[in-house]
């Protein structure tokens, strides 16, 4: 217990909210938002992720926070502190950091070479077919810069909960909010006639992206659509991972809990929603609705830098806010899952924090060499449920993703749910005389509607549940 009693922590709820925003605020709400949302509807999505987010999301982030704050533990060892001989459910939601860290950082050192090409004027030569494979095919260049972008993060986990991380995130978030809300009002504003004589406009994107299209949806539609927003809120909430833990174990005892997780909710869903209203407008406008199905490096790497060299002049200085609101963004999300790693070994092993950051770092970069190399070397033929063919980054994201996601969050739906019962939460919650308004809705969602949602995603996910 003294151990405890010297553990860092925030130094306000401002700070927790930032650094948990700046989690949240990642790679997955700026590439695959939008793109799931042109491909399901537009508002729909929105709709349906709005709704999930106040729902699902809330009651994961909730938990895992309380759970965190409770314990005064990282995600390895919380879970047994909450019941003893559950402690294998934080070795797998600590497993899943180890396993992104290394890729996240490889896709970071692409946004550092992004953002040096617009930076230097060359954004015309990043939109050229094949500058993409070019880069990431070559030997030694994204390996350097995934050690930049590595060394930068290792650097922020390396000073520690209030100078690092809090410190960083009163710096970053503001300007990454700022650059985010800039673009989008440019995004709104644009036009552009093509070769056919057509001419599109932002606002046009904008409607494909507000408004609902409920054209031919079944109920088969609706469920992916379901599926889909559910699966963005991980990505989203930084949610199943060990993060939250991690960050709420830092959380001092008398914040309001209940404040500080809907101010995180309010955040993350405006910048996804935002992330939407910078991307679909421009793309639909220089690209058309087909130019829209792109996600992932796609649509970050080849479609935008695209969009960006047809705007002119104006659009290497776009192209240079974009992507170092994208660097910002990727940051702060990597310093989330470097320190739910470091803290773990911390907690578990009793050594320093920079001996802790020494071993991830090393992890990381190891690992990061190896993806590096499984586009310039090797290419491993296999197969997913989903059907497309595999990178070692590929196999990587769906092995944490897709399988170990779900079954931390089912696993702790059932632990807080059905074993220690909802009041452990609850409780902690509420000590500090705060008003849990969503009580009602906490029980029946961590009992009951979310591990059925969560069995139905991690099913369809590994490609057993195929007729949703």
């Amino acid at each position: 217990m003294e151990k405890n009693k010297s553990r860092n922590s925030f130094t306000g709820s401002l700070g927790f909210v930032l650094a948990a925003a700046g989690s949240a605020v990642g790679l997955g709400n700026i590439w695959r938002f939008p793109y799931l949302a042109a491909k399901d509807g537009g508002g729909l999505f929105l709709v349906i992720y709005v709704i999930l987010a106040l729902t699902f999301g809330f009651t994961l982030l909730t938990t895992e926070i309380a759970i965190g704050r409770k314990t005064k533990q990282s995600p390895l060892t919380a879970y047994s502190k909450v019941k003893k001989g559950w402690g294998f459910l934080g070795v797998i939601a600590c497993l899943v950091p180890v396993i992104i860290m290394p890729y996240y950082c490889v896709i970071g050192g692409w946004v550092v070479k992004y953002l040096i090409a617009f930076l230097i004027g060359e954004g015309g030569a990043a939109a050229q077919d094949g500058y993409f494979e070019g880069f990431i095919t070559s030997d030694v260049q994204p390996i350097l810069l995934t050690i930049i972008f590595l060394g930068i993060v290792a650097f922020i986990i390396f000073r520690g909960v209030e100078k690092g991380i809090e410190s960083s995130s009163k710096i970053i978030m503001p300007i990454l909010l700022l650059l985010v809300v800039g673009i989008a009002i440019f995004s709104i504003t644009i036009h552009h006639t093509d070769a056919d004589g057509i001419t599109r406009t932002g606002l046009e994107g904008l409607k494909v992206y507000l408004i609902p299209n409920l054209e031919g949806l079944t109920v088969k539609g609706f469920f992916t659509v379901l599926l889909d927003a559910m699966g963005q809120l991980f990505f989203s909430l930084s949610v199943a991972m060990g993060i939250m833990i991690a960050y709420g174990s830092y959380v001092k005892d008398d914040a309001n809990l209940v404040k500080s997780i809907n101010q995180i909710e309010i955040f993350d869903t405006l910048v996804a929603f935002l992330a939407g209203v910078m991307i679909i407008p421009a793309v639909f406008t220089f690209m058309g609705t087909e130019g829209m199905q792109a996600s992932g490096p796609s649509l970050m790497f080849v479609s935008l830098p695209k969009v960006f060299a047809a705007m002119g002049k104006v659009g290497n200085i776009v192209g240079c806010l974009f992507f170092a609101m994208v660097l910002f963004a990727a940051i702060t999300s990597a310093v989330s899952v470097m320190e739910a790693v470091v803290s773990s070994l911390m907690d578990k092993f009793h050594i320093s924090r920079l001996k802790a950051t020494v071993i991830e770092t090393t992890i990381a970069l190891l690992g990061g060499i190896v993806v590096c190399l499984g586009y310039s070397k090797p290419y491993l033929e296999i197969t997913l449920p989903s059907g497309s063919g595999a990178t070692i980054l590929d196999i990587m994201d769906f092995t944490s993703n897709n399988i170990m996601m779900p079954l931390v969050a089912i696993g702790t739906c059932i632990l807080i749910g059905w074993v220690v019962k909802p009041k452990e939460v609850i409780d902690e919650v509420e000590k500090t005389g705060c008003k849990f308004g969503r009580k009602a809705l906490y029980i029946v969602m961590i009992k009951v509607i979310a591990p059925l949602l969560l069995i139905i995603l991690f099913l369809k996910s590994i490609g057993i549940l195929t007729f949703i």
